[in-house]
């Protein structure tokens, strides 16, 4: 079962330099960025200082510049987005930036991706939210098309482009593997590579809900083996990490605090003796 961090880089968090340098050095196997553009003042999220979200979900950076700084850093770090909002992306920038990592890294991205739930952030970017995922999975088809195809095209009800070239091509072959969150398995299996479920507890699970996994596999004619289950949000629990390998979970990803350099290290010092 693989290691890896969940974080929210901000102006005021450890650098991502830093944290991706000290990651590598634990034995972390991934580090994924979160991703909010803004977030929009309603009453259910007034701005810094009242109540709602976190500072984090207003100061998080982008997180494909973010990951450009780690992977210069480093040389075995997989360097995740978790999740990039595909609804809230142009599909060709995004194909870009996403092949432009992977190549640049030696293959190491991992391409994290969300529907997004902050409604008016999403309709911020023109996009009607009762339609995001289906927004999401024509994007995500079109960008493994323009990551595989030497003259690339796609004709959907929410993409549509006729030939075009775009290159550098990512590093793996095909692309890289798309990591679908969220709590539908269906979604996962249908265009994913892998599922990020959040932690949870009792029958919502995602521990509990492997057999349902493996039963749209086999309808969808695929295999368990090479989908990857990554838990995002673990808590750092040993009872809690030992069901998680017990059941064959592919990865666990603890929450880094956004906070300053010396907290932030020794929450990694924490997460680093669950690798041993």
């Amino acid at each position: 079962m693989k290691i890896g961090l969940c974080f929210f880089p901000t102006d005021d968090s450890i650098h991502p330099t830093e944290l991706a340098t000290a990651a590598e050095e634990r034995g972390i196997e991934s580090v994924w960025l979160a991703e909010h553009s803004h977030i929009p003042v309603t009453e259910g999220t007034p701005g810094p200082g009242g109540p709602g979200l976190p500072r984090e979900y207003y100061a998080v950076a982008d997180p494909f510049v973010s990951l450009g700084f780690m992977a210069a850093a480093t040389t075995k770090l997989g360097l995740g987005t978790g999740v990039a909002l595909v609804p809230q992306r142009d599909v060709f920038q995004l194909a870009k930036e996403v092949a432009t990592i992977d190549y640049f890294s030696g293959g190491r991205f991992l391409f994290g991706v969300g529907g997004g739930w902050n409604t008016p952030e999403i309709e911020d970017h023109g996009t009607d939210p009762a339609k995001r995922f289906g927004v999401m999975r024509e994007r995500i088809e079109a960008m493994k098309e323009l990551w595989t195809q030497e003259k690339a095209e796609y004709h959907g009800k929410h993409v549509d482009f006729g030939p075009c070239f775009a290159w550098p091509k990512p590093a793996q072959e095909g692309g890289p593997p798309v990591h679908v969150g969220g709590t539908s398995i269906q979604r996962a299996v249908r265009y994913g590579d892998g599922w990020i479920p959040l932690a949870g507890a009792g029958d919502g699970d995602p521990v509990n809900r492997l057999d349902e996994l493996r039963s749209e596999l086999e309808n969808a004619g695929r295999s368990r083996d090479g989908f990857e289950v990554s838990i995002y949000f673990c808590p750092p629990d040993p009872d809690y990490l030992e069901r998680c390998r017990d059941a064959g979970i592919d990865r666990v990803l603890f929450a880094m605090p956004s906070d300053s350099r010396d907290s932030a290290l020794a929450a990694l010092d924490g997460f680093a003796k669950f690798v041993a």
